[in-house]
């Protein structure tokens, strides 16, 4: 039996362009062996059982460039080195909408389901992408809002949100930019900075005053806030607020009467010593168990009611949480 002559290692790894096949000499005869699937016109990729398994992602392919670490998106289902071959394979093309959003990882933020259609975007004059598993787009893109990640041209973090804004609702919209603005913790993130302000976002709204889902986004950045650390939190906040609820703080440390700080609930009304905690998968470990045990005591200590909120309260637009809290803050002297 004749065995096809092996490829070069940084074509084994995921998705490529013939254009790039063709700069470490490979044979058109060879891209036509039935172990290459031909993934669109113009793009090939080994078989699933036949690709490299360590990790390491096509990058920009090119006989001068190295791979880039990287795997799968797991928010999309789509190989990454997929997303980077349909963004090479036609001149000023990037990634963008939910695809873009995958990149960044913000999708899990939105619950998207699986997606199996790549968005490519091109500027305004350049004709939309069309080929099989994209969805083509053309609009006004400045140079500024587009970025490389993994050899991967994609839209920047604040521009995929508002492209976002066209497809999602109000609430998954201020979800990821409560991620966005939030200020990380460096002993858990490794990063000091948030990954945009909301004058970042603001001002990418007013560079596409007409665009597509503009109002949507406008009212999804009113409604933002700093400090949420989890979808969860930024939902329970929202649905507190439209049933009428005073506005909360969020992750601010409690102080006491002698002015020593404690700790930050994730959402608290400090005039009425109410504090709101969101307990997700984590906090069934033991040593989170035991942590939560503490904090609750300190609650009592300093006089605070501490209202606990699991996804089970989640239902009916938190209609079960927000019960708890409201009950908390009248029995602590709010009155509607």
């Amino acid at each position: 039996m004749r065995y096809p002559e092996p490829l070069p290692d940084v074509l084994t790894t995921g998705s490529f362009t013939v254009t790039e096949a063709d700069g470490f000499a490979v044979s058109r005869s060879r891209l036509r062996n039935g172990r290459l699937i031909s993934l669109s016109r113009g793009i090939r990729s080994l078989a699933p059982d036949e690709i490299q398994s360590d990790g390491v992602d096509v990058g920009p392919a090119s006989p001068s460039a190295p791979p880039s670490r990287g795997g799968r998106y797991e928010q999309t289902g789509i190989a990454r080195s997929q997303i980077g071959a349909f963004t090479r394979i036609t001149e000023h093309s990037a990634a963008s909408h939910q695809t873009a959003g995958a990149v960044w990882n913000l999708c899990h933020h939105t619950c998207q389901r699986e997606q199996t259609m790549i968005h490519i975007s091109r500027p305004a004059g350049k004709a939309a992408p069309r080929r099989v598993k994209v969805i083509g787009h053309s609009s006004t893109i400045y140079d500024d809002e587009i970025t490389t990640v993994d050899g991967i041209r994609v839209t920047t973090r604040e521009r995929t949100w508002l492209d976002l804004a066209e497809t999602l609702t109000v609430d998954e919209l201020v979800v990821i930019a409560d991620h966005l603005i939030r200020i990380p913790r460096i002993i858990f993130e490794g990063r000091y900075d948030p990954f945009c302000t909301k004058s970042d976002l603001e001002a990418m709204i007013d560079r596409h005053p007409g665009k597509r889902g503009i109002r949507k986004a406008r009212a999804a950045l009113e409604l933002s806030r700093v400090g949420a650390d989890s979808p969860p939190e930024t939902q329970l906040r929202l649905a507190l607020g439209r049933a009428g609820l005073p506005e909360p703080q969020i992750n601010t440390a409690i102080v006491d009467d002698r002015g020593v700080r404690h700790h930050q609930p994730d959402i608290s009304y400090p005039e009425h010593r109410v504090g709101v905690e969101y307990e997700g998968a984590g906090h069934n470990e033991e040593r989170q168990v035991d942590r939560d045990i503490g904090r609750a005591e300190r609650y009592r200590e300093l006089g605070w009611t501490e209202v606990r909120i699991s996804k089970r309260h989640m239902a009916n637009d938190f209609r079960a949480g927000v019960a708890k809290v409201r009950d908390a803050l009248i029995s602590n002297g709010w009155r509607p």
